[in-house]
């Protein structure tokens, strides 16, 4: 693979083991949080990736010191800094995680608006009201965030969210974990990556109750404790290399995966089917020679997952009848639907549906990748594809993936 672009032989069936990294979606607010700690912070499991080392240069940015080997993080030292560094911000949308324990213990926060995947609006109002509920202050200006902490402390309040938000809920968590008082969030997010994050919270001391709930109750603590915490599975990853093993008919073992977290895809899948068989935390995949047609619906958790409807709606380019892909979570988020479409697969758009009707093989062709998602759909469907493809603009996927190249090859992936 070339710094930009992955050429791929596709139609090879693929075999083996694939070891499922830790979880990009997991990782960055649990990054964020070292900030909250007094002397030091250790995370296990880390995944290498692009949006892994912005994170961590802005955390060092903040003032915090951090090692960071062989998947693991080392954080030493408190928050000098109140600004966050615009070219770091402007890279990755992800940022604004820090603004919550960054207020918590500086009191003040200097944030430029965030980066990252263009897949609609993704406002922030959610965080910024929530913030506010809790005693924040915060203005606009010039494209930068200004918010200011006036009593010293978040104060425990009641947040109801309007819309289930995962990063809102996580900036809500954040705050309220030293705050005084007692906080109830409302219509909180109930995605793995959120109890992930509590998880680790309660381990420090935090009082955290009600996580994988749609009520979350936070009882603040003055102080949290040096802990050692391993980051969960990457759920996407592994729903990923699920749709890459059923498109080539090939058969993979998922390793150090955590299924629980795929239920609803893994019902869909089967319902393709594909065989999905589940040992502990690994789950054998096997494809089949004809793919049933199924009808999906993204949700937020515990229904389909946002960031696997681009892989799955590749699955279906090659399926044997019409689907129906339906995206309720983000606005613009089809961005794949024309590269796939230059491999010869049959895709119409109706509002915020997708009509796949499938064809019987995919057709190699030079594509360009939109965002971190559609990466892995591009992939996906040009190791299907006869002949060979070539997809473009690949600093999305190192955003999200780690050492996939290498994962690809040793499976047996003709890639180059």
């Amino acid at each position: 693979m070339s710094n930009d672009r992955l050429i791929i032989q596709g139609g090879k069936p693929l075999f083996g083991d694939v070891k499922i990294s830790g979880a990009k979606n997991a990782v960055l607010p649990l990054i964020s949080i070292s900030l909250l700690f007094d002397k030091s912070f250790t995370l296990k499991n880390v995944p290498d990736l692009a949006d892994t080392r912005l994170m961590i240069k802005l955390i060092n940015a903040l003032g915090v010191m951090t090692k960071f080997y062989d998947g693991v993080i080392d954080f030493h030292g408190e928050p000098q800094n109140i600004e966050a560094p615009k070219e770091l911000v402007s890279k990755m949308r992800a940022s604004i995680l820090v603004l919550a324990p960054l207020l918590s213990k500086r009191h003040n926060a200097l944030i430029p608006m965030p980066g990252g995947c263009e897949i609609g609006e993704r406002p922030i109002n959610y965080h910024i009201d929530a913030l506010k509920q809790l005693g924040a202050e915060t203005y606009l200006q010039n494209g930068f965030l200004r918010a200011t902490l006036p009593q010293g402390k978040f104060i425990g309040n009641e947040i109801k969210f309007p819309q289930v938000s995962v990063g809102a809920t996580e900036c809500a968590i954040m705050a309220a974990t030293l705050a005084i008082g007692k906080t109830k969030i409302y219509n909180a997010a109930q995605e793995p990556e959120i109890v992930d994050l509590g998880n680790c919270l309660n381990l420090a001391g935090a009082n955290i109750k009600g996580l994988g709930t749609d009520i979350i109750e936070i009882e603040g603590v003055s102080k949290l404790n040096p802990v050692t915490y391993s980051v969960i599975p990457d759920r996407i990853e592994a729903g990923s290399f699920a749709i890459i093993a059923g498109i080539t008919k090939g058969e993979l073992n998922l390793l150090n995966s955590n299924p629980k977290d795929l239920k609803v895809f893994f019902k869909k899948l089967k319902q393709t089917n594909i065989r999905v068989e589940v040992y502990n935390d690994t789950v054998k995949i096997k494809g089949v020679s004809e793919i049933v047609p199924v009808d999906i619906q993204t949700e937020p958790h515990p229904g389909f997952p946002t960031d696997l409807q681009a892989q799955f709606m590749s699955l279906m380019c090659i399926a044997n009848g019409k689907s129906v892909i339906e995206e309720n979570i983000f606005e613009n988020r089809f961005m794949h639907v024309p590269e796939l479409s230059k491999m010869k697969a049959s895709i119409k758009i109706d509002g915020n549906k997708a009509i796949v009707d499938g064809v019987k093989r995919l057709q190699g062709a030079s594509v360009k990748a939109t965002d971190l998602r559609a990466s892995m759909s591009l992939i996906a469907a040009s190791l299907n594809a006869n002949g060979e493809s070539v997809v473009n603009d690949l600093s999305h996927l190192k955003r999200g993936y780690e050492n996939f190249e290498e994962k690809l090859f040793n499976i047996g992936a003709h890639i180059g």
